[in-house]
């Protein structure tokens, strides 16, 4: 059996230790290692026992990688599993260095879900849906999505999306009602809000426009619709195709009707 003939730590990693046996560089173990399995200069090592540390130290390798990766910011299992395997580690050596990883506090899936839910909402504004796909990316079990998520309440839901509809109205006034009732169902949808929090959520928006408001749709509706359909069309054609483009935008009938007899009247004006 080869024997220990030194131990030598290593200088870039005090941590670490190299083993010589028969006078040769065998292999290096963490301290932990060194420790557990009581090496000392003089031992003789049996080839099983060697594999056993060297097991462990791979262990140890793929917990230190894994505390460097939580170090940035808390990670789901599913993440520092993926890291690891990607990172070469083979499947048993992750899996033992998870066990380690949890048993000491470092990884915790419920605390992780609860933090992004909350990070979600806070900072994004994000819905449930939006939020449970999230959580899926990061390989959380549907049981605990479901636990996680029955904590953000109808409630704030509903406050929430308020809230981002009033701001989105009070910043859209150039278009029709229906369009911005449409821009916002949109926005929301993407956030990840069910289509009865967003119902619940429009009858808070002032949708009425002002006379002067109307005026600015319009000009910029109709002249649009108006200089399209033109270089194609004349008389009741046009006429027909102007109020069709505008009443699809969301325009009142006798606005539009107003619209086109002043553009008819301005076109004989000028002839």
């Amino acid at each position: 059996m080869p024997v220990i003939t030194k131990i030598t730590q290593q200088k870039k990693d005090g941590e670490r230790y190299n083993i010589f046996l028969d006078e040769k560089y065998a292999f290096s173990v963490h301290e932990t290692v060194l420790v557990k399995f009581g090496l000392t200069k003089g031992m003789s090592l049996e080839e099983w026992s060697i594999d056993d540390m060297m097991y462990e130290d791979e262990i140890r390798k793929a917990f230190n990688r894994a505390l460097h990766f939580l170090g940035f910011r808390m990670r789901s299992e599913h993440e520092v599993k993926t890291k690891l395997l990607d990172a070469g580690y083979g499947e048993a050596v992750v899996m033992e260095a998870i066990v380690k990883l949890k048993n000491l506090g470092f990884l915790n899936d419920e605390s992780f879900s609860e933090a992004l839910l909350q990070t979600q909402v806070k900072t994004s504004n994000k819905g449930p849906r939006a939020i449970r796909q999230e959580l899926q990316k990061k390989g959380i079990k549907k049981e605990l999505q479901e636990k996680v998520l029955d904590g953000y309440s109808e409630e704030e839901q509903i406050q929430i999306a308020t809230k981002l509809a009033i701001k989105a109205a009070e910043a859209n006034r150039s278009i029709t009602p229906s369009q911005l009732k449409q821009k916002i169902q949109n926005a929301l949808l993407r956030k990840g809000y069910s289509f009865d929090i967003i119902k619940q959520a429009l009858a808070q928006v002032d949708f009425e426009r002002e006379e002067d408001e109307w005026e600015t749709i319009l000009e910029s509706v109709g002249e649009k619709a108006w200089r399209r359909h033109s270089s194609k069309y004349s008389g009741r054609e046009r006429r027909n195709r102007v109020k069709q483009t505008m009443y699809q935008k969301g325009i009142p009938l006798e606005l539009i009707d107003r619209f086109i007899e002043k553009k008819e009247l301005e076109e004989d004006g000028e002839q």
